[in-house]
């Protein structure tokens, strides 16, 4: 039984002039002919994406959402009903976000990192109460393994962020760059498995390649006037702001570049070699 909230690789059957005829799994599910692609090949299959229309029936379209079951996003609240919040996920019909089913009351014209499911009737739907749908401790993944990170919300540490929409792990606020924004995506890297499997991330490569990393940030600073007011006592707050690097990191680029004869070290920061 094929069920809504998902995309599909489904083959033709047959062609009409209302539309084709999908095939898969001993179902038979209608596209629209406004909903086709201009060219169609009916040896090749079609990818489909399955929802509810208004009257809680299937129907196929063409046109991708945001995002799908068993995925996290941030959608915009498009009205206010009496049986919840309504979303826009890229489809003509918006996606219910149940009162049962919100972790705070959302409000029309806001914002909201929900994770799309089923509910009991197997219809999509959004919650908003997170930590259900999320994996605390570490079953899977390395130190250093590059991973898929979305920014859930900020906390005195750092960023709570939802990693290869599985896990919650956190980014420190000295790795955090500026203008960071909750439900943007990045790739990252597994900084640390705590001994309690709680998961630490960064968004530069750990070891070697990550020093590399920050040295052509630096080096690409230096180009606009061959100086850059930052040096060891220098806030972290203040190289992060500018350079997007931990004091760390920084302090590790700028030995190496010094090191092998790029850079010098004067009072007030560093100023490159010609």
């Amino acid at each position: 039984m094929l069920l809504p909230g998902y995309k599909y690789q489904l083959a033709i059957q047959s062609v009409t002039p209302k539309g084709l005829w999908l095939h898969a799994q001993g179902e038979q599910i209608f596209l629209p002919r406004s909903e086709c692609p201009e060219t169609i090949n009916e040896q090749e299959p079609i990818e489909i994406f399955l929802y509810l229309d208004r009257d809680n029936k299937p129907k196929a379209t063409t046109r991708m959402p945001f995002a799908q079951v068993g995925d996290f996003a941030l959608l915009k609240v498009q009205s206010i009903g009496p049986h919840g919040a309504f979303l826009n996920w890229g489809l003509e019909k918006d996606l219910l976000s149940p009162y049962s089913e919100q972790a705070q009351k959302m409000d029309e014209g806001r914002q909201y990192l929900v994770h799309i499911c089923h509910d009991q009737q197997n219809r999509p739907i959004a919650s908003s109460r997170l930590e259900r749908f999320l994996v605390k401790e570490n079953r899977d993944l390395r130190e250093g393994e590059e991973v898929t990170l979305l920014v859930w919300a900020f906390t005195d540490l750092g960023a709570k962020v939802i990693v290869n929409n599985r896990y919650e792990a956190l980014l420190y606020k000295d790795e955090l760059p500026q203008n960071l924004k909750r439900g943007e995506v990045h790739t990252a890297y597994v900084l640390r498995i705590r001994a309690d499997h709680r998961i630490d991330v960064t968004l530069r490569r750990p070891g070697a390649a990550g020093v590399k990393d920050a040295r052509d940030v630096i080096l690409e600073a230096l180009e606009a006037d061959g100086f850059l007011p930052l040096h060891d006592q220098s806030p972290p707050e203040l190289i992060r702001e500018q350079l997007g690097l931990s004091k760390k990191v920084f302090k590790k680029a700028v030995g190496g570049l010094y090191k092998d004869g790029l850079v010098e070290l004067e009072s007030k920061g560093i100023k490159i070699i010609s």
